[in-house]
């Protein structure tokens, strides 16, 4: 299947030289899932919601200062394909180009609602993310976007004191709060208010009650209710108990699951290819297969190494952030870590996914251990 008859022609556009202030007014009233910056007509990069909140740019400023890339893909291009540029850019949506011309735009829900019926073969437990960062409810909203910043995410599952969850804040939530004072002091109301904002707490400006699904549940009916409801993801609970967070399933994680391929290497995915450096594709497959081998009774079926850039730096390198997750016959199994360079990051998470795969080895050699030796004592 091709994109031609999924894309749209229907788009936001904004000039690059256009101020924050107008792309926030066009988030408010559209909620779009980005728009597309261009320059005398010639596209330039997109801008999302999630940029805005995560920066600290005066609204004064232009939109040329937040442009992020966004790989332009051909309207004849295979769904598939286009599936695994979204996630590996990191991105919801992509310009559509026709004849070397821009057309419009292909996003994440145009791909998720053509394939809709195709994803009862998969439960939510094969592809969801149990790796989950949370707050307590009485956390303010400054918090919450340090957390979003350094984590790179959208959505934070929020607990009470008993550690239930109580509620979802998204970085939508934060940019709703922000436009909204920021109209209140250009009307003259409220003067000020906008600087207490990273004091509110979370509970005043979460969402509650939280549409879960559980880990039993099929990854068609969790897609449906996130389109239905235009969410960008779901928290993940126990199937006999939606108190608890088990984890957060999201459209990224459907669209990666469909760009698994059977090939004769490992199927390795990278989000944020554009931070490599002095490593390549080729070398991070190649050692994910080496920690690999070495439980062979662990079949990966997918990775995903994801890189995450902080602002600082050592020396004009910046501090970069690796996340490695395996998808295997016997769960998920991940590891992270940080430091100067991609190089450097992705050593550090893969000693530690190493580690957690030998625990894993471990348990299993302990396990068969005491089953031979519960038949042994059964013989006597």
């Amino acid at each position: 299947m091709d994109i031609a008859d999924i894309a749209t022609s229907d788009y936001n556009e904004i000039d690059a030289d256009e101020r924050l202030g107008k792309v926030k007014s066009l988030f408010e009233r559209s909620n779009p899932k980005g728009i597309l910056v261009t320059d005398d007509g010639e596209y330039e990069g997109v801008i999302t919601q999630k940029q805005l909140v995560q920066s600290h740019v005066e609204e004064s400023a232009k939109v040329r200062g937040l442009i992020r890339s966004a790989p332009k893909v051909e309207r004849t291009d295979d769904v598939r394909e286009v599936a695994r540029v979204l996630v590996e850019s990191g991105s919801k949506i992509a310009p559509v180009v026709e004849n070397d011309e821009l057309w419009g735009i292909i996003t994440e829900d145009h791909i998720l609602e053509a394939v809709l019926d195709n994803l009862d073969a998969l439960d939510v437990e094969e592809i969801y993310t149990d790796d989950v960062v949370t707050m307590n409810d009485k956390e303010t909203v400054g918090k919450a976007i340090g957390l979003l910043r350094e984590h790179g995410i959208s959505r934070l599952p929020v607990l009470d004191d008993d550690g239930h969850l109580t509620g979802v804040v998204t970085t939508h939530d934060i940019a709703d709060i922000a436009v909204r004072n920021v109209e209140r002091q250009q009307k003259g109301d409220r003067s000020g208010d906008i600087d207490r904002i990273l004091d509110i707490p979370v509970y005043d400006i979460m969402n509650s009650p939280v549409s879960t699904t559980s880990v039993d549940e099929s990854v068609r009916s969790a897609v449906k209710r996130m389109l239905d409801n235009d969410f960008e993801g779901l928290v993940v609970t126990p199937s006999d108990d939606d108190r608890y967070v088990t984890g957060i399933i999201t459209k990224t994680d459907v669209l990666r699951a469909l760009t698994y391929t059977e090939r004769e290497h490992m199927d390795v995915q990278i989000t944020n290819v554009k931070l490599l450096d002095t490593i390549g594709r080729e070398d991070i497959r190649e050692r994910i297969e080496e920690v690999a081998d070495k439980y062979q009774k662990m079949q990966v079926m997918h990775a995903h190494v994801r890189f995450h850039k902080h602002k600082e730096t050592l020396r004009g390198t910046p501090l970069i952030q690796c996340q490695i997750r395996l998808r295997t016959n016997r769960g998920q199994v991940a590891g992270s870590g940080e430091g100067y360079g991609a190089r450097t990051a992705f050593g550090v998470a893969l000693d530690k996914l190493e580690r957690r795969v030998l625990e894993m080895k471990g348990v299993q050699a302990d396990e068969e251990y005491r089953g031979q030796l519960l038949q042994k004592l059964g013989d006597l």
